[in-house]
């Protein structure tokens, strides 16, 4: 990460992409910089395959290429653009080698939601922090063990190496490195003209669904974990628990651990959260929702939101509620 902007020159922008590569990511993070230059900065885009040809898009149009990726000598940025099966294919070793060779003609290296699997796999997030999207957050962090995930960020910054979450982080991003290049006056101009946050409150777990994993169909948690999640507000003591599955305490916190990777208390807090966001997408009251969930106050129901989520109850409600309430 070597290459430095001479005075008065353009800053090249690389958005690297390929096949099926996410449109919003390409688009969001590429209106940023263009949306930049109207307010004084001066960016210079390029989009980038690894053999220059056009690529059709995750919404099946083509997008057009400016460069094959191996002729860029030189960029102030290159950015590897995601899509939804790059965590669940083999990657094109010769996406993977044309990253990992530009990464040494860029000053900045960055990715977008699920391009963070390209950057790792050319091995240039090893012994850095990272993230992605949250729906591959486990996954990613399970394939790349020299990587510290942080499945909440919006966007982690590592030395010269960025990484965002999930598809519309990518405009987070590029409002960010923005903001590094022309302060902060130029970025709020660009948000307000793109009618965005210039800085997202919470993180995005918020987004996430944080109940993804069930207990294997004959294991004794099945009926425990169902429980659960028909009634939140329940008594889900780790000795009721245990009862209920006719296990003894240490039993149940160990079936946990090896079959859902929690213990039982952070099992039922997620599903109570997850029933608290249920309501409050409904429309219910903070003070309903607290109630339903099994939260006992809504101090607590504030408390634990703000802690997972970044956000309290009522900011969530607003966010999320469904376009026919407002």
């Amino acid at each position: 990460m070597c290459v430095a902007k001479a005075a008065g020159q353009s800053r090249v922008i690389v958005i690297v992409v390929f096949d099926d590569v996410t449109m919003l990511d390409v688009a969001g993070a590429g209106e940023v910089f263009a949306e930049a230059n109207r307010f004084g900065a001066d960016y210079r885009l390029k989009i980038a395959s690894v053999d220059g040809r056009d690529v059709t898009t995750s919404i099946g149009t083509r997008l057009g290429v400016t460069d094959a990726l191996s002729s860029i000598e030189s960029a102030d940025t290159v950015m590897v653009a995601g899509s939804d099966d790059l965590p669940r294919r083999a990657i094109d070793p010769e996406l993977v080698d044309a990253v990992k060779s530009a990464a040494d003609r860029t000053r900045r290296l960055a990715s977008i939601c699920t391009g963070s699997f390209i950057l790792a796999q050319a091995g240039l997030l090893n012994g850095r922090r990272a993230t992605t999207h949250w729906h591959d957050a486990r996954l990613f962090a399970r394939a790349f063990p020299t990587v510290t995930v942080e499945p909440d960020a919006i966007f982690v910054r590592d030395g010269d190496v960025f990484t965002s979450a999930g598809v519309s982080s990518g405009i987070d991003l590029a409002l960010a490195l923005v903001e590094m290049d022309h302060g902060t006056e130029l970025v709020r101009d660009v948000a307000r003209w793109l009618v965005v946050y210039l800085k997202r409150a919470g993180g995005q777990s918020q987004f996430s669904v944080l109940v993804e994993a069930d207990p294997p169909p004959q294991s004794p948690l099945r009926k425990v974990a169902e429980a659960i999640s028909a009634d939140p507000a329940a008594n889900h003591s780790v000795q009721a628990l245990a009862a209920q599955a006719s296990l003894s305490t240490r039993q149940l916190t160990r079936l946990f651990q090896s079959e859902l990777g929690t213990t039982p208390a952070r099992y039922v807090e997620m599903v109570r959260i997850d029933a608290a966001r249920a309501a409050l997408d409904a429309g219910r009251s903070v003070a309903d929702t607290a109630r339903i969930a099994g939260f006992g106050s809504t101090e607590s129901l504030r408390r634990v939101f703000v802690d997972h989520l970044g956000v309290s109850p009522k900011a969530y409600r607003e966010r999320f509620r469904t376009a026919s309430r407002g």
